[in-house]
């Protein structure tokens, strides 16, 4: 497998599980984490490739895990891809995530998605 890490930040069983499995099948090593609490902990610890996250979390918010990730410096490189439900917050995250997708997601979206983003990390 490769070194290439992302961080699957979602809360809801199943579709942490569909997201995972596609970004394992773009190739990237995966830790899926259920609450921000846990995502801010593991942030400070590792330096993802990728994050797909989640607003709507337990403890803390998906817009607050976003705005820890661009204000630290570590983590400049790694791109982040916000799955949500919430279509009024996407215009207010073009500026901080690099991309924004509507929930329901297909799981081809995802993988070509995180292949994308593969080739650009190698």
């Amino acid at each position: 497998m490769s070194d290439a890490l992302a961080l699957v930040i979602e809360d809801h069983v199943d579709s942490a599980i569909i997201f995972s499995e596609a970004v394992k099948m773009a190739g990237f090593d995966v830790e899926t984490i259920r609450d921000g609490e846990t995502a801010l902990e593991r942030l400070a610890a590792v330096k993802p490739d990728v994050v797909i996250l989640d607003l709507n979390l337990p403890h803390v918010s998906g817009i607050d895990i976003l705005r820890q990730i661009r204000s630290d410096p570590r983590l400049t490189d790694t791109r982040v891809v916000v799955i949500t439900a919430h279509d009024e917050l996407t215009n207010s995250l073009q500026d901080q995530a690099d991309m924004v997708l509507i929930k329901p997601v297909a799981f081809s979206q995802i993988r070509k998605l995180a292949s994308d983003i593969g080739s650009l990390t190698k």
